[in-house]
């Protein structure tokens, strides 16, 4: 069982705050949005060993198991991070496997550079990923049902906005959705920023459901993003409580401290709220037209006291033990390789002692029990 030191990436969107108070440190006053757990090579997780991409490439069988590689291939199938927003990050969707191979090759024939920032794929996989919330969590998931859209875009009383209502009731769903994120995201530049602003003034006036419409244009004025977020349900996560995230569903995380998981890849298409390329044509492939509801999730429970997060995909299963004083130790011995990390009190994993924002990288076969008392979240593949 190795110990990982982990990097903690600056983006702007990133709380000051959230990250240093978890892990008991002094915040620095610049923004910590992301610590980065796994093997990742834009920033793996280090070892007494080396950093774990090498460990892993060294010896994949003994690291992940034999049934992990056969699966997944040579490679830590996930990227497990803790989440701190402090401001809204890009409305965005994730493509499907298929979508993400054929836009990779695609692009690679066409010799775009793979660090070009108008480059759509980073690689051939596909994203899905879960947001388990540790403090209240705000964020954005899903479409709504076009006609809740329209009633919410009309409350704002912006006559620029009409149109857009009528366009949601002229259509069934899916064409109804797919022809006003369009209009939306086309529209001219000038225009559509003046609308934002007026749809901002109104937001911020009438406050209520309206509040993280008026939040989001304070962060990005002028950004088509603000409107195409009114078509996308509002979600409050309570700490405990998840979103998963699959492919095709445009969302943005708003507020919040949680726990993510995500198949290891970087491929994102960008709907707005963000000054970084959107390519209109390419998303609107991708994009899932359906209303749906976010589905919270909640951990099911089991006999042995973990509870597990469910999800339809095998990259990750992620799980957690909410460990009182004085409990028995857990087994968490698996064939499949984990990652630990505590998120309150202070657990004994092996033979290391984890506090909070801390976290161990086991090998798979690996023995380990965990006990002691705080909250420890596990994260591992479905082989």
């Amino acid at each position: 069982m190795d110990r990982l030191t982990n990097t903690v990436r600056p983006y702007a969107w990133g709380s000051t705050t959230a990250i240093p108070h978890l892990v008991g440190v002094e915040p620095t006053g610049e923004p910590q949005a992301e610590m980065w757990m796994g093997a990742h090579p834009g920033a793996p997780s280090r070892t007494g060993r080396g950093p774990l991409n090498e460990v892993i490439d060294e010896a994949p069988e003994r690291e992940l198991g034999a049934a992990a590689v056969a699966k997944f291939g040579p490679r830590l199938p996930f990227l497990l991070k803790l989440l701190a927003a402090g401001a809204p990050l890009s409305l965005q969707v994730h493509p499907n496997l298929a979508q993400a191979k054929e836009g990779y090759e695609a692009e690679e024939r066409a010799g775009v550079p793979i660090d070009a920032p108008h480059r759509n794929y980073k690689d051939a996989n596909h994203k899905p990923e879960l947001i388990c919330a540790l403090t209240p969590f705000e964020g954005l998931c899903g479409f709504r049902e076009p006609e809740e859209a329209a009633r919410l875009i009309e409350g704002l009383g912006v006559d620029s906005l009409k149109p857009y209502a009528d366009l949601l009731r002229a259509h069934p769903e899916e064409a109804a959705l797919r022809e006003m994120l369009t209009a939306v995201l086309s529209a001219g530049h000038e225009d559509m920023a003046a609308t934002v602003t007026e749809a901002a003034v109104a937001a911020e006036h009438l406050g209520g459901d309206y509040a993280p419409y008026a939040a989001l244009a304070h962060h990005y004025p002028g950004d088509p993003g603000v409107i195409a977020a009114m078509l996308l349900n509002h979600v409050r996560l309570n700490p405990g409580e998840a979103l998963f995230l699959g492919a095709g569903v445009p969302h943005a995380y708003i507020d919040g401290l949680g726990v993510e998981i995500m198949a290891n890849s970087d491929n994102v298409l960008r709907c707005g709220l963000t000054p970084k390329h959107v390519d209109v044509p390419e998303l609107l492939r991708i994009v899932r037209f359906e209303a749906t509801d976010p589905g919270i999730l909640r951990p099911e429970a089991s006999p042995e006291g973990e509870e597990v997060y469910e999800t339809p995909i095998d990259e990750f299963r992620l799980s957690r033990f909410v460990l009182p004083e004085g409990t028995a130790p857990h087994d968490v011995t698996a064939a499949t390789p984990q990652i630990l990390l505590c998120t309150a009190g202070t657990v004994r994993a092996g033979e290391l002692d984890l506090t909070a924002g801390q976290s161990a990288f086991v090998p798979a076969g690996e023995k380990a029990q965990v006990s002691g008392a705080g909250t420890l979240f596990r994260a591992t593949v479905v082989a």
